[in-house]
Order: C-alpha cells, then structure tokens, then sequence
C-alpha cells in the first residue's frame, strides 16, 4: 500500500488512541509505530515534513513519560526542526521541568506562530481538558442508572479554518484522538451497563420499570445538554487576527488550560 499524507495522519491518530486506550502495555508497540511513521513521512518529502514533526513530538511524549529527559529533548528538537510550533503543549506540568534547560530553550527560541494558530492551540488544549472532565462527570452520572439506553459523549465540532502553520493539524490530531479514546471507553462501559440491565429486568420480578423510564429521560436530557454546551464551544476565528509569523510566547508565560 501507497502512504500518503492522509493515511500516515490516520496512523498517528490510532496510535495515540492505542497509547491512551491500552497504556503501558502498548507502550513498546505505539514507539516502534511512531518512528515508522517517521520513516515514512520523510519519504513523502515536503507534504509529509509536518507528519514528520507529529511522529517526533509524540516519540519525545513518550520519553519523557519514561524519565528520559535527554532523549526527550533530541525527539522535540527533531519535531520543531520538522515544523512542530505547539507552544502551549510545551507548558504541560509534566513538560515544565524541561524549561531550565538550555537545549530546551534553545529549541523553544526556534519556534514560530501566528496569533490565529495561537488562538486555535490555545482552543484545542482548553478543549481536551473539557473532553475528559466530562468524560469523568458522565460516568458518574451514569452509575445506577437502570435504563438501557447508551449515551455517548457529544464533542465540540473541530475547528475548520485553514491553519496558517501546519504545526496545528497535530494537535488537531492530539484533540481527536482524545475524543476517540473517550467516546470508546464510554460507549464500552454503557454498553455492559445495559446489557446486565436487559439480563436483570428479564429475571428480576422486583425490576423497577418506572425508575428506569425515568433514568432513560433524565440521561437524555444531560445528553441533549451536553451536545448543546458542545455546539457552543466550537472554535470561533477572532476578526482580523494575525497571520504574520512572530515569536512563541516566552517559557513560563502560558497557563496550560485547567
């Protein structure tokens, strides 16, 4: 099979979802799949420089998760030469350990952004917190529920303006990757949560029937919510915004979204 930009893309989706669904265990599996990628992208030329930076960053990710800063650095340094420009990530607390090392500001120093595609960052950050408290809240809300109905978790729609650095498709990438991994571990758990409900209601002379019509309303009635907050919170373009490339804001300025 051909690669392509499109399906290397895909790839590195799948692969952070295996990372995110499957943890440690895929570890060794998600690294050797990202530095194929790598591999890949760099065969594609141009086109595939930002696929590149995406394989790099997620590669320097994984580093750093197992304690090997050096390691870490080399990977960053690979993705920002390759076009990588995500300059909120870099503010994570985990990352920010990182920020008093020279090699690392010296790579930070490297990096460029417009204000619009600093917006969008800012945005697709804020966005996959919101996305995994409610993932949190929503099987909360789910717990004794004696309905059968399965709720998914509704998500804000993905920004569709034309980024002005390909350094924000990545985290495009990053944001669905999360609402995949999210959306697959809730509909895993409502699914078994209604199939042992359809099994007791048909054993359980005591099953109570009016309680779990009412559950089934009042679930959909957060779901409705839940997808109306979503709408609301898609990405909006500031008028005018800046397109011009400019410095990333300095280390230690950014408030990683809460």
């Amino acid at each position: 099979m051909v690669d392509t930009v499109n399906s290397l893309a895909t790839r590195v989706h799948d692969l952070l979802v295996a990372f995110l669904t499957k943890g440690p265990a895929a570890v060794r599996d998600v690294t050797a799949g990202f530095h194929d990628v790598v591999g890949r992208a760099t065969a594609l030329g141009p086109d595939g420089r930002w696929l590149v930076a995406a394989g790099q960053s997620s590669l320097a990710g994984l580093a750093l998760a197992r304690g090997q800063a050096d390691q870490c650095i080399l990977h960053f340094d690979a993705a920002v030469t390759a076009g990588y420009n995500d300059c909120v990530s870099l503010h994570m607390p985990h990352v920010r350990p990182l920020h008093h090392d020279p090699r690392f500001q010296a790579l930070y120093q490297r990096m460029r952004v417009t204000p619009g595609d600093l917006d969008e960052f800012h945005w697709l950050h804020r966005e996959i917190q919101i996305m995994s408290r409610e993932a949190q809240d929503a099987a909360v809300d789910n717990i004794g529920r004696l309905d059968t109905g399965v709720s998914a978790l509704p998500q804000a729609p993905m920004p569709t303006r034309r980024p002005d650095t390909p350094g924000v498709l990545i985290t495009r990438i990053d944001l669905a990757a999360v609402q995949t991994a999210l959306q697959q571990a809730a509909l895993k758990a409502e699914f078994q949560r209604s199939s042992g409900n359809t099994s007791l209601s048909l054993i359980d002379d005591t099953w109570d029937h009016t309680r779990a019509r009412r559950d089934a309303w009042h679930a959909d009635e957060l779901e409705s919510r839940r997808q109306r907050a979503a709408e609301a919170r898609a990405f909006v373009e500031r008028p005018g915004v800046g397109t011009v490339l400019v410095p990333c804001p300095p280390l230690g300025s950014i408030a990683y979204p809460a």
